[in-house]
């Protein structure tokens, strides 16, 4: 079977034993503070398995595309060293929500990895959780039982807590799981050692391919575990392993998953693929992590250097890097791969084509970006490299600032410090780079405590759409949380007009009143896993549990406004520009809004003001809002609603209507387009290869800025006399200051020249060289031009300066070609004196300067010059 065929497969088996098959959750987690990256399939699930919400179906089954390279789930290190660690991967699953439980999940397991997939029975093994003393945790003896209908005893394996107990996190669902694993050695082998003896040792050829995880536990924040009322199943099988399984291969890279993908990079590179060096390491690294690099901009997430952002550029330049270096692809080579890509991958991923153009246009930037860094970063360790080539060692804090400061890969510098013979400090590396993760732990961390239950089985509702005031509100459960050194508290509420942070909208603030109107500000509302959980800096009073829910009004209308501005923009943006363009992000706030979309091009100032036009023609027509609830997605869709990619929609979903302007969206949105009042572009601009940035307000921040455009516009009026025509009187004035310039920099000329002459009059020598000595009130202009005429008109000559201008000190050192020829390097020599001014400085090596403030140093600076420059010179 291709993997394309066993993908289909699973699929199929369990649609037939009545699971719901769901589509992939986009790779990149948006509304759960937890996590950057879906690194589960359970993920998507886990507000189900949580109880905030009641499960649409008992039984799921999907293939999940997620990334592991950050946290706990971090196999960016082996990705393309070993045979099996990937960053992006698919994850096969099926889940049951209180339904079935372990005798059907092993069963199904087994039925479908022997009769349809028709693995050999005799290369499998299971392992059951044997249980925890200290955790008073008995064995599973029922998952035990279960594989004992189906594999000899000696091939049930135990296994501890580390191996088979799984846990969502430090508190949450948990319970034991039972993992599947395959012997793919050889025969010989396998005789030689029986493989129940290499289960769980990290052999290469003995892996799981499935964990099937029985949850039946909640792990509370006192450590303790208590009973599920309902049990669920939650499995994972990774297709590329399973794959390798079934292909008879002793490597997934061998697999059809990637063996497309590496001869395509084979082809552009004109390098054979060597599996057993750096060359094949490097090609398995780039064919991984060209997947996650377009899953992740396919998802909606750009590489950048912030959280998730980060993490896609570090994957995409760590793939730049092994091309760069063992390659010699020195020209954008990852987004000629995307092609192949799809070709494997589009029919069971569409976003893939969809957004094919978006992705390689992103990718090829990003490397085109890091070459350069590449480039400069060589440079800059030629430098060190000169400046330590007493010790021939470069510093920790050296290769640290190139790491942190230039994004020059770590082991790239040793490499090339390697090649000249230098040592690294790689301790003091590893120190500072520890310092800095400290600093990045420090500024995240936060505890929870156990969420509080008041009332049981209670699902909370959002009634803000309607009501801005909710009374009769009842907390139904609360936790204490400590961040940054603060304690707060978060509440969930059974009914609340307060809109929980999502989609690009910010979350409401506003006011908890109890019956004897005591009031307690909620600073914020968050949504975690489906949840709206509302921010209190102090814990309300519980004595009779009644609240009155009250947003901020004031701002809640202004974003509401603004929301919908996004709405109108979206629909102008694709009439002026076409229909090419979609939403790739947003955000909503109560003072301005910001709208990401693909365009490849600047928008010239003409169709700005159309499209500022159009919207402000659409508020003007005042607009009723049509709201659509609880349709089906297609339904939806067919009525021409747009959906954002990178968003995970459920079966049923919300239409926003205002005209022609139909978008799936969850947010609040103003009744009539009239109250937006006025809409006016801020900002257009790039944030990404062929994505595009519109910064706009509306209402009264719209007509602040048009106040503050004319006041802006009266002053410059009043500075040019009040003349009727401003434009001609900013075009003439900024003539004549043309005029001016050139006037002075003739003059300066002048000045260099008569200067150039009195210092060639009074010339000293220098170890046989004419030494050219100025000091006095001289502008940097003049220094320039004095240094342009000695290097164009003389040889064999020195300048060295120490001036004042303006209050500032300043020390140069210019030398001629044929000195430059002999090894003297003015930026060196300068920076060894500059310390002396109480400054620094730089340059080339046959001219370089250095500021400072203190002008009494200046002798001292030049006496020390002469004597450094005899020194190298006799």
């Amino acid at each position: 079977m291709t993997s394309n065929e066993i993908r289909e497969s699973f699929l199929n088996f369990f649609e037939q034993k009545g699971h719901k098959i769901v589509p992939s959750a986009p790779m990149v987690v948006k509304d759960d503070p937890t996590l950057m990256f879906t690194n589960a399939g359970m993920n998507q699930f886990k507000d189900w398995f949580l109880g905030n919400s009641t499960p649409q179906h008992k039984r799921v089954a999907d293939t999940q595309k997620c990334l592991r390279v950050s946290g706990k789930h971090n196999d960016l290190d082996e990705v393309g060293h070993d045979t099996y660690h990937h960053t992006m991967f698919e994850m096969l699953g099926n889940w049951s929500f209180g339904d079935y439980f372990k005798k059907e999940a092993i069963e199904w397991a087994w039925e479908l990895l022997t009769k349809i997939y028709k693995l050999d029975p005799n290369r499998l093994y299971a392992t059951v959780f044997e249980g925890d003393s200290s955790e008073n945790i008995s064995a599973d003896s029922e998952a035990y039982q279960e594989w004992l209908k189906y594999l000899p005893a000696e091939r049930i394996i135990n296994g501890n807590k580390k191996d088979n107990f799984w846990e969502m996190g430090d508190t949450g669902p948990c319970g034991p799981c039972s993992e599947i694993h395959i012997d793919l050695r050889d025969q010989p082998e396998r005789e030689k050692l029986d493989g129940a003896q290499l289960v769980n040792t990290g052999h290469h050829l003995v892996i799981e391919i499935w964990n099937l995880v029985f949850i039946q536990f909640n792990r509370k924040a006192d450590g303790s575990l208590q009973p599920l009322p309902n049990k669920h199943v939650d499995t994972g099988m990774g297709l590329e392993r399973l794959c390798m399984a079934m292909q008879y291969k002793k490597s997934n890279y061998d697999t059809d998953v990637f063996t497309g993908m590496i001869k395509k990079i084979s082809e552009i590179t004109k390098i054979e693929y060597i599996a057993d060096s750096q060359i094949g390491i490097s090609m398995r690294v780039i064919s991984d992590h060209i997947r996650a690099i377009s899953f992740s901009i396919a998802d909606g997430q750009l590489p950048s250097n912030v959280k998730a952002g980060y993490v896609i550029r570090r994957i995409l330049r760590r793939a730049v890097r092994y091309a760069y270096t063992f390659l010699n692809s020195t020209e954008p080579l990852l987004c000629k791969l995307v092609p192949t890509l799809i070709e494997n991958m589009g029919s069971a991923f569409p976003e893939l084509i969809s957004q094919k153009t978006l992705i390689e246009n992103v990718i090829r930037e990003e490397e085109e970006s890091f070459l350069r860094t590449l480039d400069k970063g060589i440079k800059l360790i030629e430098t060190l490299i000169q400046k330590n080539s007493d010790t021939k060692e470069i510093s920790g804090e050296e290769a640290f600032i190139l790491y942190d400061t230039y994004g020059f890969p770590f082991d790239l510098t040793l490499l090339i410090a390697k090649e000249h013979d230098y040592k690294v400090d790689q301790k003091e590396f590893e120190k500072q780079l520890e310092k800095q993760k400290e600093r990045s732990r420090k500024a995240t961390s936060s505890q929870e405590g156990d969420w509080i239950t008041l009332i049981e089985g209670v699902e909370p509702i959002f009634t803000g759409y309607t009501n801005y005031i909710q009374e009769n509100v009842k907390i139904v459960r609360y936790r204490e949380v400590t961040s940054k050194n603060r304690s707060f508290y978060q509440l969930v509420l059974d009914q609340s007009p307060f809109y929980a942070e999502s989609g690009g909208q910010v979350g409401d603030k506003g006011v908890l009143t109890n019956s004897s109107g005591v009031s307690y500000p909620i600073t914020n509302t968050v949504k975690e896993n489906n949840l709206s959980i509302h921010i209190c800096d102090k814990l309300p009073d519980l004595e009779d549990n009644s609240f009155t829910a009250k947003i901020d009004l004031d701002k809640r209308l202004s974003i509401q406004n603004n929301h919908t501005a996004t709405h109108l923009l979206h629909k102008a943006l694709r009439d002026v520009l076409g229909e090419h363009i979609e939403q790739k992000g947003s955000m909503v706030d109560y003072d301005r809004l910001r709208f990401d979309f693909s365009h490849f091009q600047k928008i010239s100032d003409s169709d700005i003001i159309e499209i500022e036009n159009r919207v402000n023609a659409l508020i003007r027509q005042n607009i009723t809002q049509q709201e659509h609830n609880n349709i089906d997605i297609n339904s939806a869709k067919e009525m021409g609603a747009m959906a954002l990619f990178g968003e995970k929609y459920g079966e049923s979903v919300r239409v926003i209507e205002f005209g022609e302007s139909k978008e799936l969206c969850g947010g609040t949105h103003t009744s009539k387009t009239g109250n937006i009042g006025l809409f006016k572009i801020i900002s257009e601009s790039a944030i990404a290869a062929g994505i595009r940035r519109i910064e706009a307000c509306s209402g009264d921040w719209a007509l602040n800025m048009v106040h503050n455009c004319e006041d802006t516009l009266k002053e410059i009026k009043a500075i040019l006399g009040n003349t009727p025509n401003i434009i001609n009187s900013i075009t003439k004035l900024s003539d004549e200051n043309k005029s001016l310039t050139k006037q002075i920099e003739e003059l300066n000329r002048e000045i260099a020249k008569t200067i150039v002459s009195n210092l060639i009059d009074t010339k000293q020598t220098l170890a046989n060289y004419n030494l050219l000595i100025l000091k006095g009130e001289y502008s940097s202009d003049i220094i320039k031009n004095i240094v342009s005429i000695i290097r164009n008109n003389y040889s064999n000559s020195i300048l060295i300066s120490g001036t004042t201008h303006s209050g500032k000190v300043s020390l140069s050192l210019a030398i001629t070609d044929d000195i430059a020829q002999k090894g003297i390097n003015a930026s060196n020599e300068i920076k060894d004196v500059a310390s002396m001014i109480k400054g620094g400085g730089g340059g080339q090596n046959f001219f370089a300067t250095a500021g400072g403030k203190d002008k009494s140093g200046i002798e001292s600076a030049i006496d020390k010059l002469i004597q450094n420059l005899k020194t190298k010179l006799n």
